[in-house]
């Protein structure tokens, strides 16, 4: 049984984390840094940094929240949000990033997602998908849901593999913020398309939402932004309830901490 990895999603503006509805309407929760810091105490098996205006200014400005994060923070992060280049990549890196997630730049040029993977090393790479649904399927958006690009959503993804990606965030900017569940027919769709894993993002409300998209969907990892930000549950919540649905996480300890060996 595959093991899903349960991941927080920070989107960022400026030195503040946001949340909005539909990737829009976005509010000031706080510093990023604090609810980073948060999450991982509780067990977060990952963190996702998204620069959430990058793409308009040409540049991703979290190397100071990166650098800040992993003095305390000892879990993989990615970071995405207007990386550009592969020393783009590298300043990331350097800075303290794991993995790095690309839109926007690997749509205007796809050969970016070869040189990435090719310098770093295909774990690296991570194919930021923003998913809006029409009526055939699914369209490809860029600059945090803002600009569309005439892309099919599965053919990207299949074709962003072959470049050498290894790994997908997936975010249904229809569900993202209303708390009504992951676009399920999205997630299998694309899912079922590659052979890497696939980070369902966008809807997440309630503890049912995780079984959904697990076994109705076939996601690898999960990435949750509101149901966490507001405290509607916490990661000992989630964690226990997919444990007790047949989900393949991380378990506990006798002492009630987190392994590290299942």
């Amino acid at each position: 049984m595959r093991k899903v990895r349960l991941t927080a999603r920070l989107d960022i503006k400026g030195p503040n984390l946001i949340k909005g509805i539909h990737l829009e309407g976005l509010r000031v929760l706080g510093d990023p840094q604090m609810f980073a810091e948060k999450y991982y105490n509780e067990g977060i098996d990952e963190l996702i940094y998204m620069d959430s205006v990058a793409s308009l200014y040409g540049r991703n400005n979290l190397l100071d929240i990166v650098a800040r994060t992993i003095d305390k923070v000892f879990i993989p992060l990615t970071v995405g949000g207007g990386v550009r280049s592969v020393e783009d990549v590298n300043k990331l890196l350097r800075a303290g990033a794991d993995k790095v997630a690309v839109n926007t730049a690997a749509i205007k040029r796809p050969e970016l997602i070869s040189e990435i993977s090719r310098k770093f090393g295909s774990q690296c790479m991570v194919l930021s998908l923003e998913a809006k649904r029409k009526a055939d399927g699914w369209e490809c958006y860029t600059d945090n849901g803002r600009e569309t690009t005439g892309l099919d959503v599965v053919q990207w993804a299949i074709q962003g593999e072959r470049l050498g990606a290894g790994e997908i965030l997936l975010t249904s900017i229809d569900q993202e913020g209303t708390k009504k569940g992951f676009d399920l027919e999205l997630v299998e769709r694309v899912s079922s398309a590659v052979n890497i894993p696939v980070i369902a993002s966008g809807g997440m409300g309630t503890l049912q939402h995780l079984s959904d998209v697990i076994h109705q969907s076939g996601a690898d990892a999960v990435a949750m932004a509101d149901i966490l930000h507001y405290n509607r549950f916490s990661l000992n919540d989630i964690r226990h309830y997919a444990i007790n649905n047949n989900i393949n996480v991380r378990r506990f300890n006798e002492d009630g901490s987190l392994s590290h060996d299942n």
